[in-house]
């Protein structure tokens, strides 16, 4: 360094003090400046008091629909943060590594192109690989990624940006998140000092809506809480109207066809931001049903090693809101003695609108098949009393000329087309069933045996496979919004119901899983030490465990 340009350095101290001060207070005024003349973006009102909020504040929850630019905006803030603060050490944290990885380099090209300056503030070209990504900057300062798992433990860094934290629960964050970013930044001067001005240990949270009930539903109403008691927080949010006004997303007409034909809840914590969900008298737990959340991968067939059932439940109808006949697949995982110790729920198939029961019957067989199921458990009331009746019949396979084979039932005195048949088909009464089939589901999910499809964040649209792999996901997404649209009703004689919160949300696949979960707990839970029972004489017990003390339920 020259003398020269060091007194001058020296000479406009103050000048460079105040600039770099006015930068850090004002971020969306120091991406102003870096504007090019064409191609760049022009941030709206709304945008601009997210990136203060950020800056100024030391945590924001922020709540937004689809298409508003948060997880942009997001990295435009911690490139800002990485360039005024030398040798800060900032995390993007999701569901996994390999999401927040790809999450971070899609919005790092983007940003660049629209601010092309940026590439001079950075030491060499990014690495992005699958499961990770690095940028460093001139400054010291250094973004990158992490996962919302125990993975992360011990990690540490100066501040964290939390993708989609609706997904999060509690024992995980404070576990493992929230003592990252315990170790504050110093100054890179002579001194090496903490400057008690600095937003140290900063946690942000972003997602869409979630679920009443959850962790991340009560910390962002304790956040509200705190932002009133001046305490450094503050809770932003939109529903989609707000971006569609400036110009951003989506137009208003799409996103209106959508409120029309999608599931309301799903319209709801995407695009209204509006949490959902019975928080008082909900039937189970929401925050223990998520936790369900742990198989990686579905399965579309058998794998040959394990004993399969099928539960469906049935519905006829040409309209789309009540046409939502869902087969559940589970798979049975025992201990030496044989007795069941997890069941998972491997898919969720929903037939499409308009399918006659001989439809439907084609439908359900091919499906045993592919996983040789030993049970096809269906609810017999109403109109599934026209499904089993299609059961009993043998039929052609009009697309690829198979027969297949008529079925006889295990529980009732119904007569197959061929006798002799197989007996695979148990038929649920739910009348008499219903509130012992409403314990067993809570008690599954309370005890933790039952095992659901976790969470897709992927979003490879790329994947030429992509909507086969995501369709399980997206139908477990849907059980789970039915599950929290549930509250539990007593009745008399200590028997149980379930009554829908908002009658626009079917509870076809919830009714799907909790008929097979019933089945499997009554009649296979068996031990190898102990009497089996045979389903087929079900309707002979009298004072079995199903039973009340009268004999009845």
């Amino acid at each position: 360094m020259t003398n020269e340009y060091k007194n001058n350095i020296e000479e406009h101290i103050d000048n460079y003090k105040d600039f770099i001060s006015w930068c850090r207070w004002n971020p969306d005024l120091w991406y102003d400046l870096i504007t090019p003349e064409t191609g760049a973006i022009k941030l709206d009102l709304d945008q601009r008091v997210f990136l203060r909020c950020i800056t100024r504040f030391v945590s924001t929850y922020g709540v937004f629909p689809r298409g508003w630019s948060k997880t942009m905006l997001e990295v435009m803030g911690m490139v800002h943060c990485a360039i005024f603060f030398p040798d800060i050490e900032i995390s993007m944290t999701a569901q996994t590594q390999s999401n927040a990885s790809d999450l971070l380099k899609d919005k790092w090209y983007e940003l660049v192109k629209f601010y092309p300056l940026l590439k001079d503030e950075i030491t060499k070209p990014p690495s992005f690989t699958k499961d990770n990504a690095e940028i460093h900057f001139k400054s010291g300062g250094r973004i990158d990624v992490l996962a919302n798992a125990q993975s992360s433990k011990g990690q540490r860094r100066k501040r964290l940006q939390i993708e989609e934290s609706a997904l999060l629960n509690n024992k995980l964050y404070e576990d493992v998140l929230e003592p990252i970013p315990n170790v504050p930044r110093r100054t890179i001067g002579k001194e090496a000092v903490i400057n008690p001005q600095e937003m140290n240990g900063q946690i942000n949270f972003f997602t869409t809506a979630g679920f009443r009930g959850t962790d991340e539903y009560e910390r962002s109403l304790k956040m509200v809480k705190e932002m009133i008691e001046l305490k450094g927080k503050i809770v932003l949010g939109s529903d989609w109207q707000l971006a569609v006004n400036y110009g951003r997303g989506e137009p208003k007409s799409t996103i209106l066809s959508k409120k029309e034909n999608n599931n309301p809840t799903f319209f709801a914590q995407n695009y209204e931001s509006k949490w959902v969900g019975s928080s008082t008298g909900a039937l189970v737990d929401i925050r223990k049903l998520l936790e369900l959340r742990t198989l990686k991968t579905p399965e579309l067939s058998s794998d040959g090693k394990h004993e399969y059932i099928l539960s469906v439940d049935v519905a006829r109808s040409l309209q789309n809101n009540n046409n939502e006949t869902s087969v559940v697949p589970l798979k049975l995982i025992r201990n030496s003695n044989g007795k069941i110790i997890r069941i998972q729920m491997v898919n969720l198939i929903n037939f499409k609108n308009g399918l006659n029961f001989k439809e439907q019957g084609i439908q359900v067989k091919r499906i045993r098949k592919k996983y040789n199921a030993s049970a096809v458990v269906v609810d017999g009331n109403g109109l599934g009393t026209g499904l089993i009746d299609e059961l009993l019949r043998e039929v052609i396979d009009p697309e690829t000329g198979e027969n297949l084979e008529c079925w006889d039932t295990i529980n009732d005195n119904r007569e197959p087309e061929i006798s002799g048949s197989p007996k695979y088909v148990y038929n649920f009464l739910g009348q008499t069933f219903n509130s012992n089939g409403i314990v067993t589901f809570m008690d599954m999910v309370e005890s933790k045996k039952l095992e659901l499809l976790e969470k897709d964040t992927t979003n490879k649209l790329d994947d030429v496979d992509y909507a086969q792999k995501e369709y399980p996901f997206i139908q477990t997404d849907r059980l789970i919004e039915e599950v929290s649209n549930l509250k539990l009703k007593p009745v008399q004689n200590n028997k149980y119901s379930v009554e829908q919160v908002v009658r626009k949300i079917n509870k076809d696949r919830y009714s799907a899983l909790m008929m097979g979960l019933w089945y499997i707990d009554t009649f296979l839970n068996k031990t190898v030490e102990q009497v089996k029972v045979d389903p087929k004489r079900m309707f002979l017990f009298k004072k079995a465990n199903l039973y009340g003390k009268e004999g009845r339920f």
